[in-house]
């Protein structure tokens, strides 16, 4: 395992310092504008222009690696998001925020795509499925630390603008100092919602309301635990204690799908998601343990559902694991964009619980479309079940995620089979 990890030891390093930027940029903003004043909804704004940025860079990267390079296309990504986080400090205004975000989305899924398309390059057959568990482990250290490192300071200062760029500036030196040869081309999808759909209609809507609520949450977490007086310790835990009891849940929600009807399944995670969203609604927890705790369970489950759904969507597809897995994130990200907005106006409305009423209304919307599929079409039967695969949350998801923790057959047939056409393509549950 070892002699796997040390070639790319400087790609995960990295990806490290990539990923604990991120962690600090994502938290510092949603914590330093509530304290300015900023109004829900212009947080809420943030998370949506950090999901167009974040869409436009997996769909976008690919043609800019083409013209310039790996090198050098990943060094405007990584300067350039580090240079957004110092403007945002030098402008603290919503107006300027909300652009900048969405470039610093932009520039971050571009960032990730070229780093894991170098390491896709050197993952042979045999090694593949490890070093794509290795990634996702060091990804997701990396966010949280990144998230965690906020209780360490004062956030009203300048520090952790400063420190997240750094970091952006440090994940520049491994990759320039690497001796690892430029890959191939990276990959691209493309969205086809109408073959998507037709593929699996439980997997289009609800990968869409996953979107809605995730990144909901993800953005105005921090401000919904500001909202009900959580110091910055435990506002940092609230927001990365779901993501990590998430990434944990899904070994045992893949083992019960893969023997189960996977929309049950779905049904009953979401469930348990609006079971939290009720419990945040109607009994507003104030103290510490009682919200880090429902947040743990809810971050159970909503972080659970994505890889559900693809797994769902690809028992049904006669077509290539990355096309519809790929397709299907452009879908989550669509989502992404719509449900900050909501929640932030939610927000605005009703006050803190506008952000559980929106997660809420997603969750219930999911659980209604899969029991109307249940009852219209019978499960798919376990020996055409292709396999579940735990990975990445969705938000952190590019289409390199997708094509690294593919087989060799499926990176194959990425590149070899042609789109399903509007007649040729299947109609799934």
């Amino acid at each position: 395992m070892v002699r796997q990890i040390l070639p790319i030891s400087a790609l995960l390093l990295g990806s490290f310092f990539l990923l604990f930027a991120g962690g600090i940029n994502s938290l510092i903003l949603p914590v330093r504008g509530s304290a300015e004043g900023f109004s829900d909804l212009s947080l809420g704004l943030l998370g949506t222009g950090w999901a167009i940025g974040y869409v436009s860079g997996c769909l976008f990267t690919a043609r800019l690696v083409q013209r310039v390079g790996h090198i050098r296309a990943f060094s405007v990504m990584a300067s350039l998001a580090g240079i957004m986080i110092l403007a945002q400090l030098l402008v603290l205004s919503p107006h300027a925020w909300i652009p900048l975000r969405a470039l610093q989305g932009f520039c971050f899924a571009g960032a990730a795509m070229i780093v894991e398309s170098w390491l896709s390059e050197r993952a042979d057959a045999s090694s593949r499925g490890r070093i794509f568990g290795v990634y996702t482990m060091v990804n997701l250290f990396a966010s949280t630390a990144g998230q965690m490192t906020l209780t360490m300071g004062d956030t009203n200062g300048y520090l952790f603008f400063v420190l997240g760029a750094m970091f952006y500036s440090l994940a520049l030196i491994p990759t320039a100092a690497s001796s690892t040869a430029s890959p191939k081309p990276l990959v691209s999808v493309r969205l086809d919602i109408r073959a998507l759909w037709r593929n699996s209609p439980v997997a289009v809507f609800a990968v869409f309301m996953v979107g809605i609520s995730n990144a909901s949450f993800g953005t105005l977490a921090a401000v919904y635990g500001a909202r009900i007086g959580l110091e910055i310790a435990s506002i940092a835990l609230f927001a990365s204690i779901p993501i990590l009891i998430g990434a944990v849940s899904q070994i045992p929600v893949g083992i019960l799908s893969d023997r189960l009807d996977r929309r049950k399944v779905l049904v009953g995670v979401a469930g348990v998601a609006l079971v939290a969203d009720a419990v945040f609604v109607f009994a507003a927890p104030q103290g510490q343990w009682a919200n880090l705790a429902l947040a743990g369970l809810f971050g159970g489950a909503i972080f659970a559902m994505y890889p559900i759904i693809i797994a769902h969507a690809n028992d049904h597809a006669d077509g290539n694991f990355i096309r519809i897995s790929g397709g299907l994130l452009l879908v989550f990200g669509i989502g992404s964009i719509i449900g900050p907005l909501v929640a932030g106006w939610a927000m605005s409305a009703v006050g803190e619980a506008g952000l559980f009423m929106t997660t809420a209304a997603a969750h219930v919307l999911i659980i209604l479309q899969a029991l109307y599929r249940i009852a219209k079409r019978a499960p798919i039967a376990d020996k055409d079940k292709s396999d579940f695969k735990a990975g990445p949350i969705g938000r952190a998801t590019t289409p390199q995620t997708i094509a690294m923790s593919a087989t060799e057959d499926e990176v194959d047939e990425a590149t070899e089979t042609p789109p399903v056409s509007r007649q040729d393509a299947p109609s799934q549950s």
